[in-house]
């Protein structure tokens, strides 16, 4: 039975997971039949155990009563620590961390991971417009650092369908545009990201109701999650993904092809870029 509380120098999550599937295991419970007593899924748990999703504060408590861990993951749960992004989104920042691959719609802005700091700052102004500085420094600041996942060459695999809407929307000013647009030209062309564009002349689409992010793991089960207007879902049900995956495949098929998607994301960069000297 775990007992010891967890060296703070490691990674909490991960170490919680861990303790998670050895006290399950020794309980003689599967993941769906712990999940029955915990009110979440198996796939649920199978997040917690693989580090991909933190257990909360909340199921830290029902998991050391039905387990018997003598408030283990009560204790430990803290030494995650507070998260740097908004409430509705540490978990999917979380688990993007963790994502083998991450295929994305953007119907209006371009995505967090491709966005500049310049870019990124005038989307918090907007979202936030009496906030002071320092909070839009921060904001900014932590999605800048989410974006580094893309300094692995390879891992994870990122599959991005921007709506043309996304290109036409000048956030900014025109400067701004230009910048954030070669920024995703020059990830393409240096074969770090895919992207394609869902053009207005392709009419009704599988995804005209919003956003979508689907993310696939090495040792845990595929998550979707889905966002409103300062809300957001992440979501196992294993049915319900599938749902998810369809319609990226249906996206995917009425998108441009990616050559076609870099020629036009570089021309309305240069037509941004030309504009500001007219």
């Amino acid at each position: 039975m775990p007992g010891k509380n967890l060296d703070p120098s490691s990674s909490p999550r991960a170490l919680l997971g861990a303790e998670l599937r050895v006290a399950r295991e020794r309980a003689g419970l599967s993941q769906a039949a712990l999940g029955e007593l915990l009110f979440v899924s198996g796939s649920y748990v199978g997040q917690m155990e693989a580090g991909t999703r933190r257990i909360t504060l909340e199921l830290a408590g029902s998991i050391d009563e039905v387990l018997g861990t003598t408030g283990f993951f009560t204790r430990n749960c803290g030494k995650q620590g507070k998260s740097k992004y908004p409430d509705h989104f540490v978990e999917a920042a979380e688990a993007e961390a963790e994502a083998l691959s991450i295929r994305e719609y953007a119907p209006l802005v371009i995505p967090g991971l491709l966005q500049t700091e310049a870019y990124a700052r005038e989307i918090f102004h907007a979202y936030q417009p009496t906030a002071p500085e320092p909070v839009i420094d921060e904001l900014t600041e932590a999605r800048l650092d989410r974006a580094k996942l893309l300094a692995d060459p390879s891992t994870p695999l990122l599959w991005c369908v921007l709506d043309e809407a996304v290109l036409q929307r000048v956030v900014g000013g025109r400067a701004v545009m230009a910048e954030a647009l070669h920024h995703i030209a020059s990830l393409i062309r240096a074969r770090r990201i895919i992207v394609q564009v869902i053009p207005f002349g392709a009419g009704a689409h599988a995804a005209l109701m919003g956003p979508l992010k689907l993310m696939a793991f090495e040792d845990a089960p595929p998550l979707a999650y889905t966002q409103g207007n300062g809300t957001g879902v992440l979501l196992d049900d294993p049915a319900t993904v599938a749902r998810h995956a369809l319609t990226y495949d249906l996206l995917t098929a009425s998108a441009l092809p990616p050559a076609d998607s870099l020629a036009l994301i570089e021309s309305a960069a240069e037509d941004y870029a030309h504009d500001q000297h007219v």
